[in-house]
């Protein structure tokens, strides 16, 4: 029997793009995602396809806006007006390539990205201490081996040293105190007072986080501004780029707080596509994966 891929209308221009018009909705989302050998696809989703049989709106081979534009106009404008929102991460060309695409479209910048943005920025000080740490352990054990004594390695008070405190506090500055098991306690506890800094920077990012939970858009708003207001005041580089990175965006970052809408859908179904990938252990023909995807998503 023959599986309709010789016959498929859009064979010929697979590997460059695919468009599913019928399948655009009110919701949708963009990402990137690799298919094979780390080369990277556009893809647009419809949120109320679930991840399921009308879910991939186009395929594009490509994440430059100028690409993604030429390929979405193909799509008649009348189905493109029908569009209210689409979820995006933080990246410039997406945002040029919907804005130019969808007019009537509002912008949401994925609550994922942003947080884990100013996650990032404190996990870098984290590992910057851990240098600092390491580099401070080797001077001491020079030192030791200049006067002719043994090197005594300096531990907290549950058998950690310096470096390891730092590299195993990684999951406990990822989550909220209240989540944080006995050991964890401890641990951050003993964290806190040898690294201070960490502490400031840790309760920022726990401020942040919980503008999130607030649900009116005009409180959010003053609340982020509050936040960025206090972002100087710690003195670390690596904040600084994120308040700025968070002014750039701020109003499709506000954005959120109408329909508390995400990237998640998108995020599952690129990991759909993923596991799809290594069940057939690699991409071998692009266009043939690409018309499996159709029959299944789109």
């Amino acid at each position: 029997m023959s599986s309709g891929f010789k016959e498929w209308d859009q064979g010929s221009h697979a590997e460059e793009y695919t468009i599913f018009a019928s399948n655009i909705g009110e919701k949708l989302s963009i990402d990137e995602v690799s298919l094979s050998d780390g080369e990277l696809y556009t893809l647009l989703t419809n949120k109320s396809g679930h991840g399921k049989n009308g879910t991939l709106v186009a395929t594009i081979n490509s994440t430059k806006s100028e690409d993604i534009i030429n390929i979405l106009q193909k799509i008649p404008l009348n189905e493109r007006l029908k569009v209210k929102e689409i979820t995006l991460d933080m990246a410039k060309n997406m945002e040029a390539a919907v804005k130019s695409c969808f007019p009537n479209a509002t912008l949401v910048t994925d609550r994922f990205h942003v947080v884990r943005l100013v996650q990032n920025a404190l996990q870098h000080l984290r590992v910057k201490l851990g240098w600092d740490a390491l580099e401070q352990q080797n001077k001491e054990i020079k030192l030791a081996k200049e006067q002719r004594i043994k090197y005594v390695q300096k531990t907290f008070a549950n058998g950690d040293t310096p470096k390891q405190l730092l590299t195993r506090s990684r999951y406990i500055l990822a989550k909220n105190p209240e989540n944080w098991t006995a050991n964890q306690q401890e641990r951050a506890k003993i964290l806190f007072e040898n690294y201070p800094k960490l502490k400031e920077v840790h309760d920022h990012v726990i401020e942040f986080r919980n503008i999130y939970q607030v649900n009116e858009k005009s409180n959010a708003k003053q609340k982020v501004l509050d936040w960025m207001g206090k972002t100087p005041r710690l003195e670390v580089t690596e904040f600084n780029s994120v308040m700025h990175t968070i002014e750039y965006n701020f109003e499709q970052i506000l954005n959120f707080f109408e329909n508390r809408s995400t990237n998640a859908s998108a995020e599952s179904f690129n990991a759909k596509l993923k596991l799809f990938r290594a069940n057939l252990r690699g991409v071998r023909d692009k266009a043939f994966f690409l018309f499996r995807l159709m029959k299944l998503f789109a």
